[in-house]
């Protein structure tokens, strides 16, 4: 059997990422995985999210035993295996030294804006570094040119966009990403009944975003400070 192609897809919270594990998860040639180190990030940082316990329950806490996993076959035998990483997820205690070992890497991204408002909904503190932003320049900076992809451009577009990312990962583009059943998956973590309400009820990409959320406050500063970074990054949008 011939080594899959390995796909991490890189993003911080809020930013269509569970969107697009659907749609790579529609593909028939596809195995996906759902935010491998969730349970190895709460394990070390000792953070309370919402439904810890049950995370540390359900997944693996060992950073090894995940990088073994991520780095081997993938599951069923699939062609690609498409991994749905949160970069600040990656921790102190947490190896990098395998991301040469995964055949290809994407950045996903979406305007700080987008991403403050709906986090806010979520979760009571806010942090630049919990919504993953300065740590996807740095992975940037590690990784060189890989592509990247903005989720609201995604929704404006979305067989274009993924045309033109398939094109770049050199996997050939497969209507199937457009469209999926709604309702859960199998490889959803168990995080989802708090996170997945909106994914759970969709069958598609959905409508493009409307005007941007207008902050205020301290959540109107994390956006200045984020607004760099992104609009950096978004120089190698596919």
């Amino acid at each position: 059997m011939s080594a899959p192609v390995r796909i991490a897809m890189w993003s911080g919270p809020r930013n269509l990422s569970t969107t697009m594990m659907r749609s790579f998860g529609a593909r028939a040639d596809t195995a996906v995985v759902d935010e491998p180190f969730y349970a190895a990030f709460l394990k070390i940082t000792g953070l309370d999210h919402p439904m810890t316990e049950e995370i540390l329950a359900a997944h693996e806490a060992d950073p090894g035993k995940v990088i073994a996993a991520m780095t081997g076959p993938a599951p069923g035998g699939k062609r690609l295996f498409y991994q749905k990483h949160m970069i600040h997820h990656i921790v102190d205690g947490i190896a990098m030294d395998w991301l040469d070992r995964i055949e290809r890497h994407v950045l996903l991204v979406r305007h700080p804006a987008r991403v403050i408002a709906s986090y806010q909904r979520k979760m009571e503190t806010l942090s630049l570094e919990a919504l993953g932003i300065p740590q996807q320049m740095d992975l940037s900076r590690r990784l060189g040119p890989v592509p990247v992809i903005d989720a609201d451009r995604v929704l404006e577009d979305p067989e274009g966009v993924l045309s033109r990312l398939c094109a770049a990962l050199d996997i050939g583009f497969d209507p199937a990403m457009l469209s999926w059943p709604a309702g859960p998956r199998a490889e959803d973590g168990v995080w989802a009944p708090h996170w997945y309400d909106a994914v759970w009820a969709s069958t598609g990409f959905g409508a493009p975003a409307g005007p941007l959320p207008v902050l205020s406050g301290r959540a109107a500063e994390h956006e200045k400070e984020a607004l760099d970074i992104y609009e950096r990054l978004l120089e190698s949008h596919v």
